[in-house]
């Protein structure tokens, strides 16, 4: 026993998956009285050595439990994980004076984290939300016994033995028989098969040559509206804003106010009243 707790130890169900099954079935299953001895020490004493005795002999129970989720695509090494640490959680609550087995009290514990990683990761639009979704979502995968559309009679009962309407037994089977499409498509596509991917069906109003053209006008007419309106003032105001906003090498108000012999306040003054000409003109030809 000693010798396959300690290669357990040294694995972890991503790294050697095998060799870690093989490791977790050679470690012996406690009986009811070395169980509870254990259990016993970990409450009441917090003994975290009887805490790892306790994981490392129910760590065949968790792969048993995950291999019965195999069929939601999900790598069997990450359902194992997520089950060992619903044990983990459950060995930290259990008390041996509830007079029942470990394995009894930390299945609810196991499923629990496996589910949350299932809904979690198997589609990037979640298929369930709620916790009854949830409850039928499970449940309705484990009664399909084919992979075709349930019949009336078939969805009858289903819903009568999920204590479920009808209707809301085909909305999941929808979800489940949903696919996650990538937006662009596969990077490996044909040019045959790349036209399917959904960014093929929006239409781009970039490349619209009324559209670009209505906006090319509105350019070209704001332009010539703005030195329009710009040309309507005296010299000095408009030297200030080109100096301002239109050189590449803008100025200073202090470098303006050297330049006209005032203060920079009288600068910033001249630059708003300029700027507040400019918008009453323009929007007076619009």
């Amino acid at each position: 026993m000693g010798t396959s707790l300690q290669l357990v130890d040294r694995l972890v169900p991503g790294g050697n998956l095998e060799s870690y099954i093989q490791a977790a079935s050679r470690i012996p299953v406690l009986t009811a009285d070395e169980e509870r001895e254990l259990a016993e020490k970990l409450h009441y004493d917090g003994d975290v050595e009887a805490a790892r005795q306790l994981v490392l002999s129910h760590l065949r129970f968790v792969i048993h439990i995950a291999r019965s989720y195999s069929g939601y695509g999900l790598a069997q090494a990450d359902l194992i994980q997520e089950g060992n640490v619903g044990l983990m959680k459950a060995v930290k609550r259990f008390n041996p004076e509830y007079g029942v087995r470990l394995v009894s009290f930390a299945v609810h514990w196991i499923k629990a984290e496996i589910h949350e990683f299932i809904l979690r990761n198997w589609r990037i639009v979640k298929v369930a939300t709620t916790k009854a979704q949830r409850k039928l979502f499970f449940n309705l995968r484990s009664q399909k016994k084919r992979l075709a559309w349930l019949n009336h009679d078939e969805l009858q009962a289903v819903a009568a033995d999920l204590g479920v309407e009808p209707k809301v037994v085909r909305d999941m089977e929808g979800r489940l028989a949903s696919q996650d499409t990538a937006f662009d498509g596969p990077m490996d596509d044909d040019d045959d098969n790349a036209y399917q991917a959904p960014a093929y069906y929006l239409e781009d109003r970039r490349s619209d040559p009324a559209t670009q053209l209505e906006n090319a006008d509105w350019t070209e007419d704001s332009n010539g509206r703005l030195m329009e309106a710009l040309g309507n003032l005296d010299e000095r105001s408009q030297d200030i804003l080109r100096e301002r906003w239109l050189s590449d090498s803008k100025s200073t108000l202090h470098e303006l106010a050297d330049k006209y012999g005032v203060s920079a306040e009288r600068i910033r003054q001249l630059e708003k009243n300029a700027m507040k000409k400019i918008r009453n003109q323009m929007a007076e030809v619009a």
